[in-house]
């Protein structure tokens, strides 16, 4: 079956989708944390880090149009990759993500939750640079702490990844409840 959306839709374009196509899916796949914070609503939240976890199980009981959507747009069309190699037919990817979704004034659901992902990797990048910095006038070979994270922070902007975004999506701060992975994962598949 061919995919019979763009890989990628602008807000406009989502929710023309979302009121025309009822059975329409937004999945966010943002950490739990940052789905509390704000996300789209009717949106569910199945994060990328369980995506990946659960990638060799996974396939639609549907054929509904699917649009992925995270902070800006790079989670999900890794999630988008991953799907699509597990056989999920109707994928996009919110263009620009629910930052995008919000500069359009488009509705969000606000609540209690975390810290964005791209805000708590700035600040782990922000303080490891300023630590090897500051720590170098006592210990020089910690300037070489900075210039690792710096060449980190290059290759995440180049590959469009974020290695220190899936390490910090680890902690138990970002993680997903493991009684919640099969009710999480039916709102995509089922």
């Amino acid at each position: 079956m061919t995919n019979a959306l763009p890989s990628t839709v602008d807000v406009a374009a989502a929710r023309e989708l979302v009121r025309a196509t009822p059975r329409a899916r937004l999945i966010d796949v943002r950490s739990p944390g940052e789905f509390a914070a704000a996300h789209i609503p009717g949106s569910h939240n199945v994060p990328l880090d369980l995506l990946r976890a659960n990638s060799s199980g996974l396939s639609a009981d549907h054929t509904d149009p699917v649009v992925l959507v995270c902070g800006s747009g790079a989670r999900a069309e890794q999630a988008r990759n991953l799907l699509a190699t597990a056989g999920f037919a109707q994928l996009a990817v919110l263009r620009g993500g629910i930052a995008a979704w919000e500069q359009q004034g488009a509705p969000v659901t606000r609540g209690a939750g975390k810290w964005a992902m791209e805000r708590q990797v700035r600040l782990a990048a922000g303080s490891l640079v300023l630590t090897g910095v500051l720590g170098s006038l006592v210990a020089p070979k910690l300037k070489w702490l900075a210039g690792f994270i710096g060449a980190g922070l290059t290759y995440s902007a180049l590959s469009g990844t974020c290695g220190m975004a899936r390490l910090l999506s680890l902690l138990p701060y970002n993680r997903t409840p493991e009684q919640d992975a099969s009710a999480l994962l039916a709102a995509l598949t089922r």
